[in-house]
């Protein structure tokens, strides 16, 4: 499978730019990308227009993290704002892995054109771990 990456991806719940300060102090990692809600859909609602919709912080090493505040309907909980985000740059193999791993398990967004150019989708497996995907067009 062409799998690029799996990178953790923190939700934070309107938090995320607090927890971005708190890591790149804490950790000396650096802002790579913040892109908030208002910055990619204009007519977004006023109280999360400057809400983190993606954020990636990178280490020294070259290691990221990738956080957000996710949507005003995620009410994150201890153990349940992390994702396992992957970057696939083939579309057919995107999908066969989403459809396998959704599996038994429960999509929280199907697969979608994205934005940025990619397709994106989000489920929980079987196991209640949560992903994320980020799949090349074609």
């Amino acid at each position: 499978m062409a799998i690029k990456s799996a990178t953790p991806y923190l939700v934070f719940g309107g938090k995320a730019e607090e927890a971005i300060a708190f890591y790149s102090g804490a950790l000396g990692a650096k802002v790579q990308t913040l892109q908030r809600f208002g910055d990619m859909q204009p007519d977004c609602p006023a109280a999360i227009k400057n809400w983190v919709a993606h954020a990636v912080i990178q280490f020294d090493s070259g290691a990221t993290l990738m956080l957000s505040d996710g949507s005003p309907e995620d009410k994150p909980t201890p153990g349940s704002s992390t994702h396992v985000a992957l970057d696939i740059d083939s579309a057919a193999q995107g999908k066969a892995a989403f459809d396998a791993l959704s599996k038994g398990g429960t999509v929280s967004q199907p697969l979608i054109e994205a934005p940025w150019g990619a397709q994106f989708g989000a489920l929980q497996d079987r196991y209640g771990i949560r992903w994320m995907f980020n799949v090349a067009k074609g």
